[in-house]
Formats: C-alpha cells, sequence, structure tokens
C-alpha cells in the first residue's frame, strides 16, 4: 500500500461549536456533514491514497462509506491528536509507504492540491506540512514513513512541527495551499468559503440558509 490517508470527525451534533450561536444546532450539523461530503469527494476525485475516517460516530460511519471511505473506529473522542495517532499507527500495520491527514473541515480543498501534496519530493524520512490561512494551525501533514514522528495539533501546531521535525531530524517540507488552508471554525471563515466556495456542497448550503444576510446583520458596521 503506498499511502493511508485519515481523516478525523469527532461527530455531527456537536460539531463547530465556535459558530454557536450564529448557527442553529441543526444548521451545524448540516454544515459539518457537507464539509465532509466535499473533502470526501475532493479525495475520491484525487485518488491519493486509502483513505480512513477516523470517528466513533455511527452517522459519520455511514456518510464515510457511501462516498467512498473506510473508516477506523475509537472507542472514545480523545481528541485530534490521539485521532491522528491512532490512524498513524494503522498505517504501518497495514504497510502504507506515506501517511496523509487533513481534516474534515477544510471544504474548499481540491483534487489538484491533494495530488501536489501527495506528489511532493520527500527525502524519507520527510515530512511536508499545509498551513492553515492563519499560518497557526496544521491543516495537513504528509509523512513518510507514517512514524517519521509524532504529530501534535492545536495552535501553534505549524510552526511546532516544524520545530519537532527539525529536532527529529528531518528536513521538513511547506507547502501553501489555499483550499485546504481554509478551515471553517468561526463566522469570518465562512465569508470566505462563500467567496471561495460558492460550488461546493458546503458553500450551497451557506447560500439556501441566506448566511450572506445574516452575516450583514451581524455586522456591527451593517
Amino acid at each position: 500500500m503506498s499511502a493511508v490517508v485519515a481523516v478525523p470527525v469527532k461527530d455531527l451534533v456537536n460539531a463547530k461549536q465556535r459558530l454557536i450561536p450564529f448557527l442553529s444546532p441543526s444548521e451545524r450539523g448540516d454544515l459539518a456533514r457537507a464539509m465532509l461530503v466535499d473533502v470526501l469527494d475532493a479525495l475520491a476525485r484525487a485518488q491519493v491514497g486509502l483513505v480512513l475516517v477516523v470517528t466513533r460516530d455511527p452517522a459519520v460511519e455511514a456518510l464515510a462509506r457511501r462516498h467512498g471511505a473506510d473508516t477506523l473506529g475509537e472507542e472514545i473522542n480523545r481528541g485530534h491528536t490521539e485521532a491522528v495517532a491512532h490512524a498513524q499507527r494503522t498505517a504501518l500495520v497495514r504497510g502504507a509507504r506515506r501517511f496523509l491527514t487533513i481534516p474534515g473541515d477544510v471544504p474548499c480543498v481540491t483534487p489538484g492540491e491533494l495530488n501536489a501534496l501527495a506528489d511532493a519530493p520527500i527525502e524519507a524520512p520527510g515530512a511536508v506540512f499545509v498551513p492553515s490561512l492563519s499560518g497557526f494551525g496544521t491543516n495537513a501533514a504528509l509523512l513518510e514513513p507514517p512514524d517519521a514522528m509524532p504529530l501534535k495539533f492545536g495552535e501553534p501546531s505549524f510552526d511546532n512541527h516544524l520545530v519537532a521535525a527539525r529536532a527529529a531530524g528531518l528536513r521538513p517540507l511547506v507547502r501553501r495551499l489555499p483550499g485546504l488552508g481554509l478551515d471553517i471554525d468561526a463566522p469570518e471563515d465562512l465569508v470566505l468559503l462563500l467567496e471561495r466556495g460558492p460550488s461546493t456542497r458546503s458553500g450551497r448550503l451557506l447560500a439556501s440558509l441566506d448566511i450572506p444576510a445574516r452575516l450583514a446583520r451581524r455586522s456591527p458596521e451593517a
């Protein structure tokens, strides 16, 4: 097996807490579902490796299978870092040469970006990191081999990953990819999603919810 791609997803019911009270619970769940589908569709078209959605939510598992992904179960929600480590161990057991992880809330990611990342010229052992648009978070990590280094998420994980990679004797590469770099957490991210991904499932959902008008009413300048 050449590569395993891990997509950690906690659940759909309690998704996107930072969008409270801007979106209702059902709207937040619908947005989380739409974003995951956008990500899985891009991965299916890119065909960069075996996709494993790491979750303990049966609804997420069913959604993943409908969109061509496998699942990797967790007994409890231990967080993003632990879910990725679980997937790294699984990648090793399955004989993968490379390990890639991306989040399930980057709906503007494209197959072209995924292929460009997967084709990065790594000198094994090595690592490639994609920062979030803020530059603080890590929106993708590609390792060869899968256990080249441990990964730890949460801002400022991007700088921390570069430091940790160098301390491990690696020469990390950086790829800045605008679609993959846009993770949706706060109301201001919805504006960027509407601007950059109007044709995505997530963008169409926001348009159907009249999010532009709701954002305008929320703005102090409105």
